[in-house]
């Protein structure tokens, strides 16, 4: 059989995605290259921790996990990541449109 090893029993593919096109995200821990990225070498640093990019693809692995394309801007690489190593950047709405009396924002 196979010798691949899932990190865990979730299948994110029951529900929509977390994140969506164009989202500003941030990366939760430093991605380095696995020998899956091509022209960098192995263990070569893709993405540093705290980096901030924008959503480009959703795809899947394993008929299991959401992978996100992320767009790095301070690296200038794509890289495939999933969920649990990215973290939402919450853009402050405008200021041109505060709430409506009696409403909460």
């Amino acid at each position: 059989m196979s010798n691949i090893v899932r990190d865990s029993d979730v299948v994110e593919l029951t529900g929509l995605p977390v994140f969506g096109y164009g989202e500003k995200v941030r990366a939760r821990r430093t991605i380095r290259n696995d020998g899956t990225y091509a022209g960098k070498e192995i263990g070569e640093i893709l993405a540093k921790k705290g980096e901030e990019g924008y959503v480009v693809s959703i795809g899947t692995f394993l008929q299991q996990f959401y992978i996100y394309g992320i767009e790095f801007m301070e690296s200038g690489n794509r890289v495939g990541m999933k969920r649990k190593e990215l973290e939402p950047i919450h853009v402050p709405e405008d200021d041109d449109n505060p709430p409506l009396p009696g409403r909460r924002s």
